[in-house]
């Protein structure tokens, strides 16, 4: 009997869908029925006939035995497919949804692409606005629908996918067969393709990306001319005032040169002092025009890449003294104690004497200038590690944190109400930063409001900045170049400190 129900069963019951065979748990149940029901299949009739006429109770009985096991054989079935349908419909809804309909919620246009390149399948949330303007894209190698000068780079795209390279984004045009009123002729967009690979790893296809940059390439047009505009204004800012400079110069050595006629009283002897001391301003005003406009042409040089050094191997401590005894008048004039301390074995440095001059001469003037009288400037010099470092240390007024940054700009004066009054083009500092760069060197400031500053000039004794800087390829740095930012720890401790290499353009 259990072999005859499981051979009804297996024929009779409809299939699971999940693993293709009958429930091992319906045909169980129904074992136990049947042997419940053959039970009753002898009592039932039995029964019956103690009550009725056995002629008619048997068939009764047995047929009622019959009908009550189809019954609960086929209750037993229809609660069973019942619980798999609901459990098929909850897993269903746990299933990821196809890859294709999560590609109709991603921007632009997705192509599956063959490994040949040619267009099989689309996606993609603005399918219907790319696909109106393609050409019968489908079946088709996707190069057809590219710009003929963009074609060489999305095959090259395509050969570094098939020769192992995961993903490729490039940019490309494509064209337009109808125009609208506000179209161009070309439509620029970005790919992004990824590979896929078979179990061996060869290329089977290509799932693509595909943006529209109309607006990135709006922006680019737009700072490619706002660069354009600023180079053309920087070219003529420095043609103007290379040509101001040059035209300045020439009045100015007629200015000075019967300036000093007039004070050497060669044709003639003045009449009074106060005709003697107009003549002395006109010449010292002169001479301050002249060292502006000097200053301009050799920022203008640096500025523009026609700064030429000339390297030179000299004694650093002679031309240092040099610049002290030049400056010292200066200094004494004013009250302030000019002062140097070097060492015996400085030994030589291979430079450009003029800029390391301009350079000791611009510091130390700032120095005095910003130094109330009974201060004290000195210049220090030290030796270490193949590089010269020259400090020049003033009691002045001192530099606020807020300020130092903004050092070392051309004409950029730090006003207050210490220094309101001091005159100045505010080019010597912006000057040294350059010629420092020029050098290969590096600039740093330490000060602090009301005790002082201390400004360092680190140089490479042989010579070899300035030719790693010349060589380099671009032959471009930063004019004029940028203090860095103040460290916190030096802002706690009251004192500004700001390092860094300074640089510049270099011819």
């Amino acid at each position: 009997m259990t072999a005859m129900v499981d051979r009804l069963a297996q024929h009779g019951l409809p299939r699971d869908h999940h693993d293709g065979a009958c429930s091992a748990r319906v045909t169980i149940l129904l074992r136990h029925l049947a042997r419940v029901f053959a039970i009753a299949l002898i009592a039932v009739p039995a029964g019956l006939a103690f009550v009725w006429n056995p002629a008619i109770a048997l068939p009764i009985g047995f047929a009622l035995v019959a009908v009550l096991y189809m019954l609960s054989a086929l209750a037993i079935v229809a609660v069973h497919r019942v619980g798999l349908s609901t459990a098929g419909e909850s897993a269903d809804r746990h299933q990821p949804a196809p890859m294709q309909d999560l590609l109709d919620f991603c921007p632009g246009l997705f192509l599956q692409l063959d490994a040949m390149g040619a267009v099989r399948q689309t996606g993609g949330r603005d399918r219907d606005m790319f696909l109106s303007f393609l050409r019968e894209p489908f079946e088709r190698p996707f190069v057809e629908q590219v710009h003929v000068s963009d074609r060489i780079r999305f095959i090259q795209a395509l050969d570094q996918l098939r020769q192992g390279v995961d993903a490729v984004l490039i940019d490309l045009r494509l064209d337009r067969p109808i125009l609208g009123l506000d179209h161009t002729q070309f439509m620029n967009i970005r790919l992004d393709m990824t590979a896929r690979r078979d179990a061996d790893g060869m290329l089977e296809g290509v799932l693509a990306q595909m943006l529209d940059i109309e607006g990135e390439m709006e922006i680019r047009a737009a700072v490619s001319a706002k660069e354009s505009e600023a180079a053309e204004a920087h070219e003529a800012k420095s043609r103007f005032l290379a040509a101001v400079s040059h035209e300045l110069r020439t009045p100015l050595n007629a200015i000075l040169g019967f300036s000093d006629i007039l004070a050497g009283e060669y044709f003639g002897k003045l009449e009074n002092d106060r005709q003697r001391e107009y003549v002395q301003l006109i010449r010292q005003s002169g001479a301050h025009l002249l060292s502006v406009v000097n200053t301009m042409l050799d920022m203008s040089k640096i500025e523009a890449g026609r700064y030429e050094l000339m390297l030179e191997t000299f004694p650093v401590a002679e031309t240092i003294v040099g610049c002290e005894q030049m400056l010292s008048l200066q200094a004494t004039s004013k009250g302030v104690k000019l002062t140097s301390r070097l060492p015996r074995a400085l030994g030589d440095i291979t430079a450009d004497p003029r800029a390391l001059r301009q350079i000791i001469i611009n510091l130390v003037s700032n120095a005095v200038k910003f130094t109330d009288a009974g201060g004290a400037v000195t210049i220090d010099a030290s030796l270490r590690d193949n590089r010269l470092a020259i400090s020049v240390s003033d009691t002045g007024i001192g530099i606020a944190a807020d300020k130092i940054e903004a050092l070392g700009r051309p004409f950029m004066q730090i006003h207050n109400d210490l220094n309101r009054n001091y005159e100045g083009s505010g080019l010597g500092l912006s000057l040294v930063k350059g010629l420092t760069a020029l050098h290969g060197g590096s600039f740093a400031i330490e000060s602090r409001p009301g005790e002082g500053t201390v400004v360092t000039v680190s140089l490479p004794v042989d010579g070899s900045g300035a030719a790693a800087q010349a060589a380099m390829s671009d032959n471009m740095v930063e004019f004029p170049p940028r203090l860095l930012a103040v460290e916190p720890a030096s802002r706690e401790s009251g004192k500004e400190t700001v390092n860094g290499k300074a640089k510049a353009k270099i011819a």
